[in-house]
This record gives C-alpha cells, sequence and structure tokens, in this order.
C-alpha cells in the first residue's frame, strides 16, 4: 500500500515537473489567471504530497521544518524585538458570526480572592486567530494523506488533529506585504493576490521562499476602513503551484488566505482544498499582521523566527493561536 502511494505521488511529481519545465523552470511564467474548477481537481492530483513522507503521515509539510531548518531560524534573531501575530479575541456580539466569546466571570471570596473565568467560542470563520489542523477540510470524502472521512466523528478528528503540532512550530517566516508592494495601505476587499505579486515582493525585500518556510501574506485587512466593500483580499487559486514548488510549510494570512468572491466558480475556498488535503499545508487564518509590518519595515529586514503552539486538544479541528515573530 506505502509503495503503492509512494509511485503515485512519484509520478505526480514528475508531471509537476514537466509542467514546471514547460513553462521556462517557473511557475511564475504563467500567464494566465483564469483557474477551472476542474483545473483544481486536476491540480489535487498534481501538487499532491499524498505518499511523500509515509503511507502514514500526519505532519504533512511540517515535515519540511527539519531541526536544521530551526537552527538557521534561530540564527535570525538580532534585536530580540518579538511582535503577536494574532488579533485579540473579542466579546464584543456586534462582530458577527461566527459568535464571539461567550464569557463568564466569577468571583471566589474564601478562601482566598480570586476571580475565574469560563468561555467557549467557535473560532473557525472569519474572525479569530487560529491554525486549521489538516482534518478541517475533505475532498471526495478524503481528508490530506488519503485518511477517510470515517476517521471524523462527534469525539473529533482520529487522524490529522491539532494534536500533531503539540511539538509547536519553530522556523523562518516572511512577511509579504503586499499592500505595501503596491504603495497602498490596504488591498480592497476581494482584491487577489498572484504569484506575480508575491515574486515581485521577494525582489523588493531581498528575500527568497524557500523549503520549510512559513509565509504570511499581509492583505491589510485590519487597516481597511468601514464601507470599503465586500469580500476578502487573499490569494488568488493559481498560487496554489507556487506554493507546492516553493516547498512550503504553512501559510497563514489576515483573513482566510483566499480571496473572496472565490476565484473558481464552484469551489468557496479553493486555496484551502489546495493547501491542506493535497499539499498537507496547515493554515493560519485571521492573523493580525499590522504590528508586524510596522516592525519589519521599521528594521527594514521581512524574515524573522516565528514560534507558534497550539492548545493540543485531542481530536481538535484547530486551535486559536497567537503565533509570534522574533528579530
Amino acid at each position: 500500500m506505502m509503495k503503492s502511494r509512494f509511485s503515485s505521488w512519484l509520478f505526480s511529481q514528475l508531471v509537476f515537473a514537466m509542467a514546471v519545465a514547460a513553462f521556462g523552470g517557473s511557475i511564475s511564467a504563467q500567464s494566465s489567471h483564469d483557474v477551472t474548477a476542474e483545473m483544481v481537481d486536476r491540480w489535487m492530483t498534481e501538487l499532491s504530497n499524498w505518499g511523500r513522507w509515509g503511507d502514514d503521515d500526519q505532519l504533512g509539510a511540517l515535515n519540511l521544518i527539519t531541526p536544521e531548518k530551526r537552527i538557521a531560524a534561530a540564527r535570525l534573531v538580532q534585536s530580540g524585538v518579538s511582535v503577536s501575530l494574532a488579533h485579540n479575541y473579542s466579546v464584543d456580539n456586534s462582530l458577527g458570526s461566527p459568535p464571539p466569546f461567550d464569557q463568564e466571570i466569577s468571583t471566589l471570596d474564601s478562601p482566598g480572592e480570586y476571580v475565574m473565568e469560563r468561555i467557549s467560542f467557535s473560532y473557525h470563520g472569519g474572525i479569530h486567530s487560529h491554525l486549521d489542523s489538516l482534518c478541517h477540510v475533505l475532498y471526495q470524502g478524503k481528508m490530506y494523506n488519503g485518511f477517510s472521512k470515517e476517521e471524523i466523528d462527534a469525539a473529533g478528528c482520529h487522524k490529522l488533529a491539532i494534536t500533531d503540532v503539540k511539538q509547536g512550530i519553530v522556523t523562518r517566516g516572511i512577511l509579504m506585504d503586499i499592500p505595501r508592494l503596491r504603495g497602498v495601505d490596504y488591498l480592497p476587499p476581494g482584491t487577489p493576490v498572484y504569484v506575480e505579486d508575491l515574486e515581485a515582493w521577494e525582489q523588493q525585500a531581498g528575500v527568497r521562499v524557500g523549503a520549510g518556510d512559513v509565509i504570511f501574506v499581509r492583505t491589510g485587512r485590519w487597516a481597511t476602513p468601514a464601507g470599503a466593500g465586500q469580500g476578502a483580499a487573499g490569494l488568488h487559486a493559481s498560487v496554489a503551484p507556487w506554493l507546492k514548488a516553493r516547498d512550503v510549510a504553512m501559510l497563514g494570512g489576515d483573513y482566510a488566505n483566499d480571496a473572496l468572491p472565490s476565484s473558481v466558480d464552484g469551489n468557496f475556498l479553493p486555496i484551502h482544498q489546495l493547501t491542506i488535503v493535497a499539499l498537507g499545508v496547515r493554515l493560519f487564518d485571521n492573523l493580525d499582521l499590522e504590528a508586524l509590518a510596522e516592525e519589519a519595515a521599521r528594521q527594514n529586514r521581512w524574515e524573522f523566527l516565528l514560534t507558534a503552539a497550539p492548545i493540543p486538544v485531542e481530536g481538535g479541528v484547530g486551535s486559536p493561536m497567537n503565533p509570534i515573530a522574533t528579530f
């Protein structure tokens, strides 16, 4: 079984390599931004990492963060300045769906004086900063690496749960500030980000995304004024082959990572599907990258040590997150 799946993965990589070669060795040479649902379906096989790290692998692209990668990332620390990448969790009921915190504060007067708290909230959606588990998205009844939806029940995910990330994430993070690239404060809601934007940012910032990196694509969501429009700026589906070619370990953004409305008819979140299910790449959603962008610009440094650790809930489909960038 393992040999068969590895052979399938190897064949898909040969197909992918031939496609890259056909474009002159660079995914960015693709001139068309037109992506169809049929193309996404094809990419689910052509870009797949299923079997790459073994038939039973549950780490996915986190396998790309090697001990050597962590050591190199630690050496990036120069000033010791740290910045949170999370948006504050709110109890404001006006934020909409999903609901904010259900928070209950109580006090104890004996023995001693204490303030206690109970909270519950739904963190998936468009408000709270969180990390998606690899069991968060399925395609044709399968999760990453071919695990069946039968592995999910009322008790949670029995495969690919958030506990797979219990040891934490320590690697190089790279901020890709697309509004700064375009000379604006924010991208209007619905604006797609293309491969050429990411590569133009690499050239301007003097960094190149490589294997085991976590990239954070700023669209300026939290700098966007009210009434600016509907939807969300984010990655266009055509970026998926580039993410595979660069061997990105994780992806983060200040909204859902996908551009909304979707760039693919009939597929609501193509980047979610392709990264989580095909590539085994986990996503940070709804981060607040404003403070990070300010500090990176102040230091003129766009790479940093990234550290993050989820709450290891057994069977968890994800976790609230507070990733930290240290310069």
